[in-house]
């Protein structure tokens, strides 16, 4: 919908909604739900998120998808800056979403407490070193209060000029994306930027997080941005890229491999967030980063398991063979690529809170806040685990003989076992290695 429609719908008709959180009890003595969206709405694609047959090979998209809680007015997007309530878990109240807490929790960064409930949960990360480079397309002027704005609200450490910088491409700065004035900031690529930058400083908040900006969503300008965090990260000792974008696989995607190389730098791609593969993260360079679905129990928010999230991209590259890490399981992918090779949290109906105040002020009222999903959130977080990690590894080639090496062991991954993926949901979670979430989910910095 247009922004002045959306804007003209909240003068007209917008209702602020909160649900409350209590859990009512039963004359027989059970408990019904509590009476929160716990799973219940919609998922919306941003404008940034959809590709032309004509984009293939040629322009990037973002890889994020938007949750919308059952009982928001029809239009809006995003909850409101009166909504917000300061120090709690939760930054509105009677709605949930992973946190940087519960998210540590979840993934053994902190010492996990029973449920890794989110309304609860308080401890966050710490530690972090060295580089983590996001590379995203347009500018996105409010990356700094941004950051220090969610960082304010999860108990973050605020970024600083040692711990946070805006880079470009080129000597010029970008220009915002436009659609985000034509659709809002929730509908373009800063979004995209706002998501990747919080989930990396939510794992490794030490870290210095570099937001490298391309030019435009084109792929030679995203690769050029690549370069541009390569040179990056490498000149703070090593580290970590993470690239939340791509497209579908063409022919000629091999030849591009290349740019995805880099003495101390590990590249983290995500797979992408509907059926089949997308490039870059098929290239034999990067770890593909796949999506799962975080189990919940709907009356206590306590964790029971994690499964396999049904849109997460994964599978069989057309175009590109084998890399010698998969050796370990040629007999499942054959003689071509196979992704994911890990997987985190990236169901939207399972999502995570993103503060992005840029364009998202309709009718006076700033709605900064969102639950987002998609395997965006699952890339700068395993980038974000790794670095947390502190071992740097040597390559990308180095940190996936790592990955592989590790990935039957308990206390380094977890297993995910259930669910489906694929087209015709065809592709099953299995024990091992399978194309719906790789290796599995990060636990703690062992094996990494």
């Amino acid at each position: 919908m247009p922004r002045f429609l959306v804007g003209l719908f909240l003068l007209l008709s917008f209702i602020p909604c909160a649900v409350s959180a209590q859990i009512a009890v039963r004359d027989d003595g059970g408990f019904s739900p509590p009476a929160m969206p716990s799973g219940s709405g919609r998922v919306v694609i941003p404008h940034s998120g959809i590709q032309s047959a004509n984009d293939v090979g040629i322009r990037s998209r973002t890889l994020y998808k938007i949750f919308v809680p059952a009982g928001r007015p029809e239009g809006v997007v995003g909850f409101g800056v009166d909504e917000v309530v300061r120090d709690a878990a939760q930054p509105i109240a009677g709605y949930y979403a992973e946190t940087p807490a519960s998210l540590a929790c979840l993934y053994a960064l902190v010492t996990v407490s029973a449920g890794c409930n989110p309304s609860t949960a308080t401890a966050v990360a710490t530690g972090g070193a060295r580089a983590i480079a996001i590379v995203d397309a347009y500018d996105y002027p409010t990356a700094l209060a941004d950051l220090t704005a969610y960082s304010a609200q999860f108990g973050l450490p605020a970024p600083t000029s040692s711990t946070f910088t805006v880079a470009y491409a080129t000597a010029s700065k970008p220009s915002p994306d436009p659609d985000c004035a034509n659709y809002g900031g929730w509908d373009c690529w800063a979004t995209e930027s706002a998501l990747d930058i919080e989930m990396a400083h939510a794992a490794a908040p030490s870290a210095h997080i570099y937001l490298v900006e391309a030019a435009s969503n084109d792929n030679n300008d995203l690769f050029a941005a690549v370069g541009k965090a390569v040179a990056l990260v490498q000149a703070a000792g090593g580290g970590e890229i993470s690239m939340s974008w791509g497209g579908g696989e063409f022919s000629s995607e091999a030849q591009s491999d290349s740019v995805f190389t880099g003495a101390n730098v590990v590249f983290f791609a995500s797979s992408g967030d509907s059926e089949g593969t997308i490039y870059p993260s098929v290239s034999p360079n990067v770890i593909a980063v796949g999506g799962t679905t975080v189990s919940r129990n709907p009356s206590t928010l306590a964790f029971e398991s994690e499964a396999a999230w049904e849109d997460t991209g994964g599978g069989y590259s057309y175009f590109e063979a084998r890399p010698s890490f998969q050796s370990s399981i040629a007999t499942v992918v054959g003689a071509h690529r196979g992704v994911p090779d890990v997987a985190a949290v990236g169901n939207p109906r399972t999502g995570v809170w993103v503060y992005n105040s840029y364009d998202n002020n309709f009718s006076g009222t700033l709605y900064a806040w969102n639950i987002l999903g998609g395997t965006s959130v699952a890339s700068p977080l395993w980038a974000g685990i790794v670095n947390h990690a502190g071992h740097f590894g040597a390559s990308t080639l180095a940190e996936e003989t790592l990955i592989y090496a590790n990935a039957k062991t308990a206390t380094a991954f977890r297993d995910v076992i259930s669910g489906t993926c694929g087209y015709y949901e065809g592709y099953l979670a299995v024990s091992g290695w399978d194309p719906c979430s790789g290796n599995g989910a990060p636990q703690g910095s062992a094996g990494k």
